[in-house]
């Protein structure tokens, strides 16, 4: 970041100070993310029934919102640089720009293996990612400055640079909104979860089918189960049948399952649309 710093004010590129300050944030996301992993391992307590877990969530919308923010201010930068393009030295450009190419491809290969179970890593990952396509900008933009002298290269790579980031960080955005909003987890199919318990000998129907998740390790389930008042059964085995379903089956973290032999005032009655269908297709 330091070599960046100097490197782009020396040379007067605006590709390098935009990825100076991609090492700038990405060493602020990791350390958000680092900061919300010891949050997470904090105990529940009776303030915070769910512990802070939700913490993970938060860190990943910051890193996310700051991509933007740097994305934005580059290309009102780069901008003003249309009009009065500077001159800028090429070999120092390149130099520099291949050093931090190096550095963020050693980054993010620390950092992928663990993207796909926290979307607090998958933040910092897309922070070193965008820092690398930066690297990446310069070093091309340091070529066509030396070859061919385009200055211009500058930041018209610098615009590019910021697109691609806004639009790799789309998806991150998408994944946090969905657990902000207390979506239903991506890989759960309620439909089927549901035909699934209402197979076993004894159930009737289910009803006020609530599945969410607080942070990508912590997926819940509520749930309403009817049973035939008139079954014979033993309801500790059917309980914990329903249990296994959700929990090896549908691969849910906390289930709690209310069993009843009567909706008499049971005012949750919605049943998700899932007796219309045994499965949900997904797009």
């Amino acid at each position: 970041m330091v070599a960046e710093v100097i490197g782009g004010i020396l040379s007067g590129s605006l590709a390098l100070l935009a990825d100076a300050g991609h090492m700038v944030t990405d060493a602020a996301s990791i350390g958000l993310a680092i900061f919300a992993m010891r949050m997470a391992e904090r105990p529940a307590s009776i303030e915070r029934t769910f512990g802070h877990h939700r913490t993970e969530i938060l860190a990943a919308m910051i890193n996310a919102l700051s991509l933007w923010l740097i994305a934005g201010l580059v290309m009102s930068e780069a901008y003003e640089r249309f009009f009065d393009v500077p001159e800028i030295e090429g070999n120092l450009l390149l130099i520099v720009g291949a050093l931090g190419l190096a550095v963020n491809i050693a980054a993010a290969w620390v950092l992928h293996a663990s993207t796909g179970h926290s979307v607090n890593v998958e933040g910092a990952f897309q922070h070193v990612m965008a820092d690398l396509y930066g690297s990446v900008g310069v070093v091309v933009s340091g070529i066509l400055i030396r070859t061919l002298g385009w200055n211009i290269a500058d930041p018209i790579l610098s615009v590019v640079l910021s697109l691609l980031i806004f639009y790799n960080s789309l998806g991150l955005v998408r994944k946090v909104f969905h657990v902000l909003m207390e979506g239903t987890p991506h890989h759960l199919d309620v439909y089927k979860l549901c035909h699934d318990i209402e197979s076993l000998e004894g159930v009737t129907v289910i009803h006020d089918v609530h599945a969410w998740s607080i942070s990508a390790d912590e997926e819940l389930l509520t749930a309403h189960v009817l049973i035939d008042p008139d079954w014979t059964g033993d309801v500790q085995e059917l309980l914990e049948e329903v249990r296994r379903i959700a929990y090896e089956d549908h691969k849910l973290t906390h289930v709690t399952i209310q069993l009843e032999t009567s909706t008499r005032n049971c005012k949750e009655r919605h049943h998700v649309g899932h007796l219309e269908a045994k499965s949900r297709v997904r797009a």
